[in-house]
């Protein structure tokens, strides 16, 4: 690969699952993302560098150019839209739920008003909620959603549910399932033209594991 092709990818959980995914690729990272303040590593796969940034920021990277290649999970590109980039392959990795959980009841306690719902995850919730007809009233927030039903700020939560241990330990059940979350390799609209034989390459890196999963 002599084209240098910029790979851009989620700090957290998902970078922990695709690094073991680059070595199986034989890709190594000239010093460990999880370890280093830098944002930008060169890799031992010659014209190949990463970019470890945050997650609601890889589908924006990629989309603008600054990024050839991402992984993203797909709530935040469900979120942040997708509709500029190629989506060629489910990586199988971070696989987790999107959905709607609170207090037992919680949804049929606010028949006769808007739901009160807390999430970071807002135009996806709005969509979800007007499908069904219901009335909201999103409050964003940015983290500690369990903790909204339980001082009242909002009758339920959409959030990413893995096991459900922390909703359980704090009294709270899942609902409905939104969406089924993965993370998935995006791809740059222009960059598919411009350098197509080095993405293809990189591509077949990971191919095994989309058909595996």
């Amino acid at each position: 690969m002599t084209t240098t092709v910029t790979l851009a990818l989620s700090k957290g959980r998902i970078l922990e699952a695709t690094l073991p995914l680059l070595a199986a690729a034989g890709i190594e990272p000239e010093v460990d993302p999880g370890a280093s303040r830098k944002l930008v590593f060169e890799t031992n796969h010659p014209g190949l560098r990463l970019l470890v940034i945050r997650a609601s920021d890889v589908p924006t990277f990629v989309a603008y150019g600054a990024a050839d290649i991402g992984v993203s999970g797909k709530d935040v590109l469900i979120e942040h839209g997708g509709a500029d980039l190629y989506e060629p392959l489910d990586l199988g990795i971070a696989r987790c739920k999107l959905m709607t959980a609170g207090l037992p009841g919680a949804m049929d306690a606010a028949r006769h008003r808007p739901l009160r719902v807390a999430t970071k995850y807002v135009e996806t919730t709005r969509a979800y909620f007007a499908r069904l007809g219901r009335q909201v009233e999103i409050i964003k927030l940015y983290g500690s959603m369990e903790l909204a039903p339980l001082v009242g700020l909002a009758d339920v939560i959409v959030d990413l549910v893995d096991t459900g241990n922390t909703l359980r330990a704090n009294g709270l059940e899942a609902f409905d399932v939104i969406e089924e979350i993965s993370a998935r390799l995006v791809v740059n609209k222009a960059a598919q033209k411009m350098k197509h034989a080095a993405l293809a390459e990189l591509l077949t890196l990971f191919q095994p594991v989309d058909q595996a999963s």
